[in-house]
């Protein structure tokens, strides 16, 4: 059970803070649900409460994880697929289980991808809101702004390029 102003993760969206927790009738049906605000972008989100364990919330990482998501961003690429679609639905299935590191290896190997080859729309898109998750991550739990959080991706990832 999350509280009001727990700092959470919605795998798929990203970071942000619940503001309450609110009865609601959606579809006919009353439940409870968490009222989240997105720090990017200024979105709010209702989350039912009874579907936390489906979804797969979680709370955002320790301010001191920042080193071991940095160490994954500077790794070597380690992706195998040469297949687009393989590897699109590879990256949406690592997305998808909201794991800070897999996320984390998600924009690694795409953005050393689009360094070396053009990537397709599909997967700019994709890296676009895994950029987007990690930075809403990152901004939440070392409580640095959006730009900052991104220069410090950038750099992570750029140290794996000039090694």
């Amino acid at each position: 059970m999350f509280h009001v102003g727990d700092r959470v993760v919605y795998p798929m969206h990203g970071a942000g803070v619940i503001e309450a927790v609110e009865e609601r009738e959606i579809l006919g049906e009353r439940k409870e649900y968490y009222v989240m605000r997105m720090p990017i972008g200024e979105m709010q989100v209702l989350i039912p409460v009874d579907g936390v364990d489906q979804i797969g919330l979680r709370e955002v990482m320790a301010a001191d994880a920042w080193e071991s998501v940095a160490e994954v961003l500077s790794t070597e690429d380690t992706e195998v697929y040469t297949n687009w679609n393989r590897r699109y639905r590879a990256n949406a299935e690592r997305l998808k289980t909201g794991d800070i590191y897999e996320v984390a290896a998600v924009v690694r190997n795409l953005m050393v991808r689009d360094r070396h080859r053009s990537l397709s729309t599909g997967e700019r898109k994709m890296l676009d809101n895994a950029k987007r998750i990690l930075v809403s991550e990152i901004v939440l739990a070392c409580g640095v702004d959006e730009a900052c959080a991104a220069r410090w991706i950038e750099e992570a990832v750029l140290a794996n390029q000039s090694a």
